[in-house]
């Protein structure tokens, strides 16, 4: 295989990804798939692609479509991950993997039955950000890390209704993943309080009370513990997806407002930071996409109003998936990690409605 063909579904947030794999070396992009006819096929025909498809099966149906990249809604997730895999396709999907563990579990065992690759398409660990802090602690730069921070706090009124009253801890993987991922380790327990109250309409979504849900993660086989605090509805904040790293030698923090710019302590001499972009990590055809996409103040998507274009992760995450089916290796982000890094949410949340009781997570979800 010289190109991985690739099939797109979803093109909301997921049109973002349409001229990144038009462009990229490595992929062809044959068809595109969306139930919404009328926005189908003007994408279609602005980005000169004529097979669409209204229908998801019959795109995996199709014998051109080598991998499908799934960005559609999260209930949608699992069972589209799943149908893609036992039909013989690589699967690339927008976080979280999934909304249970036996959906988490089904995926795993897809993939590894299947024999295709799996990849969460997490933006939180191609940004720039941190791309920069994981330089850092490769050339020593900041020492041994003594403990990890993570946040996610987003308002989501105004998103599509499945959003409403969601369980904060549900969609923690941005907050979640870079803790691990730095760590070079693995989420083996949790234990979460949930903290304040949403408005009762909220509440009857899903049977969810808490308007904050903070958990405590035990690291597999380390001395690490990481902090995850997530928030999405009645709780007053600027939109911000974080990570911190607290080591021997120096700290890395995140900044604490839009724009002022992360912090390195040395000690208790503090030094404001710009972050370099990371695009020459990727071919020359889509190195622009670190800091230009789709969706800009014209074309505006509630993804990138309040995500700020996810740190120019998106074609670092096309380049990843692409070459983990050439290279015929896991992704960075393959079904395990995938799945313990949403877990950790979902037992986060189980622990809060019991009280901040100890959650371990499922053996199939922490790597041996």
């Amino acid at each position: 295989m010289d190109k991985v063909r690739v099939g797109l579904v979803g093109l909301g947030f997921g049109a973002e990804f349409i001229p990144i794999y038009q462009e990229h070396p490595d992929a062809e992009l044959v068809a595109i798939c969306q139930r919404d006819g009328s926005s189908l096929a003007a994408l279609g025909r602005d980005f000169g692609i004529d097979r669409r498809y209204g229908d998801y099966a019959r795109m995996l149906a199709d014998p051109d479509v080598d991998a499908v990249h799934i960005n559609t809604p999260i209930p949608l997730h699992a069972e589209q991950s799943i149908a893609a895999l036992e039909a013989g396709k690589h699967v690339a999907c927008t976080v979280p993997m999934a909304t249970s563990v036996e959906d988490c579990r089904r995926i795993v065992a897809a993939a590894r039955a299947n024999d295709r690759r799996y990849m969460m398409m997490e933006t939180a660990v191609f940004t720039r950000e941190f791309l920069h802090v994981q330089s850092l602690l490769r050339d020593g730069s900041l020492g041994r890390i003594q403990f990890l921070r993570g946040a996610h706090q987003q308002d989501m009124s105004g998103w599509p209704g499945y959003w409403e009253g969601l369980p904060p801890m549900h969609y923690a993987t941005h907050a979640v993943g870079p803790l691990l991922a730095l760590a070079g380790s693995a989420a083996e327990s949790v234990v979460c309080f949930g903290s304040g109250r949403i408005a009762p309409d909220l509440v009857a979504r899903y049977g969810s009370p808490f308007a904050v849900e903070t958990a405590l993660v035990r690291l597999a086989d380390s001395t690490l513990a990481a902090e995850v605090t997530r928030s999405l509805f009645e709780t007053a904040r600027q939109y911000v997806e974080s990570f911190s790293v607290y080591a021997d030698r120096r700290s890395f923090e995140w900044e604490q407002t839009e724009g002022e710019g992360p912090v390195i302590f040395e000690g208790e001499i503090a030094d404001r930071i710009t972050v370099p972009d990371y695009a020459h990590l990727l071919p020359q055809e889509v190195r622009r996409f670190t800091t230009k996409g789709v969706y800009d103040d014209e074309h505006a998507h509630l993804s990138f109003t309040q995500g700020g274009g996810h740190g120019g992760s998106h074609p670092h995450l096309v380049h990843e998936f692409l070459r983990c089916i050439l290279e015929e290796r896991p992704a960075t982000v393959d079904e395990v990690t995938a799945a313990n890094w949403t877990l950790v949410g979902l037992c986060a949340h189980e622990s809060a409605m019991t009280d901040g009781s100890r959650v371990r997570l499922p053996e199939f979800a922490v790597p041996s």
